[in-house]
């Protein structure tokens, strides 16, 4: 492939980066950030990716962008719009074709994120990666392909069902995985203690064996090492790489092996924690757009 314009839109930064793949070599140059929009409309945030574009002018050969949410269509929108805000179903395919006429692709930040590290394994078929962090998400591989879905939704495996008698979700489901183990889960119930805190200092006294800590944090990894298995089960999945600020904590992964370790050796992929921090958005939107089927 040429140069890609690879730009990752979180919540709090967009970051963009030229792009070059050769085979499983990443070169990743020109790295550029900005803030995201705060209370941002259609007009700050189409501002701010045509600033980007013009920093970028005449280096690159294609446009791929990854975002958080559910692209559907060249539309941005989410399982629950209310945490897009007034960017809730915008026109992110149209307003980036006003800007240049590079060829454009399009993702979700976790898919994107899947891309990346899957680029970083040896030759396996079907791989996961499931992100542990504020929410839980993740992206799929399946025969050396990003599954993404009729309708962009594949992969958002943090709404898959942990406890029918849980929490609420955002999504309006009760009980999803991400309703039990994501930081935000993790943060409420430490909230309610009679020391509360938040989620890194769970964590401190979680590895100082402080009883409440462990059961909240064994809670998580508990609910992530069955999500794990049915993956497995149902996707036939080789392997799986864990990150997000939780998946990655001191002592996380160990908890989820533990819960893993109970269940039939069926149900037990090989368990890796992610390889790329802050460029994975960008590598895995330019994998995708060397990868995907183009229509």
């Amino acid at each position: 492939m040429g140069v890609c314009l690879a730009i990752d839109i979180g919540g709090t930064k967009i970051a963009a980066a030229l792009v070059r793949l050769v085979g499983k070599h990443v070169e990743v140059s020109e790295r550029m950030q900005i803030r995201t929009p705060q209370n941002p409309d259609a007009e700050a945030l189409e501002k701010a990716l045509s600033d980007v574009l013009k920093h970028f002018a005449e280096q690159f050969d294609t446009v791929s962008v990854a975002s958080t949410g559910i692209i559907r269509d060249g539309i941005l929108t989410a399982l629950n719009p209310k945490n897009l805000g007034n960017l809730a179903f915008f026109p992110l395919y149209e307003t980036l074709r006003k800007k240049t006429d590079k060829p454009i692709t399009l993702l979700n930040d976790a898919q994107a994120a899947a891309c990346a590290e899957y680029l970083a394994q040896d030759d396996i078929e079907n791989f996961a990666f499931i992100t542990v962090s504020t929410g839980v998400g993740g992206g799929i591989i399946l025969n050396r392909r990003l599954f993404t879905g009729t309708n962009g939704v594949a992969g958002h495996i943090g709404h898959s069902l942990a406890d029918p008698n849980g929490e609420a979700c955002g999504c309006g489901r009760v009980g999803c995985v991400e309703a039990v183990a994501a930081g935000r889960a993790i943060a409420r119930e430490a909230a309610k203690w009679q020391s509360p805190c938040e989620p890194p200092e769970v964590f401190e006294r979680f590895r100082a064996g402080e009883a409440q800590a462990v059961a909240l944090v064994d809670k998580s990894a508990k609910a992530i090492a069955n999500l794990i298995a049915d993956l497995t089960i149902n996707l036939d999945i080789q392997r799986i790489a864990l990150g997000g600020s939780v998946g990655l904590a001191q002592g996380y992964l160990g908890r989820v092996e533990h819960f893993l370790a109970q269940l039939p050796a069926i149900y037990r992929p090989q368990i890796v924690l992610a390889h790329y921090a802050q460029d994975a958005g960008l590598i895995g939107a330019a994998w995708w757009a060397a990868n995907c089927e183009k229509p």
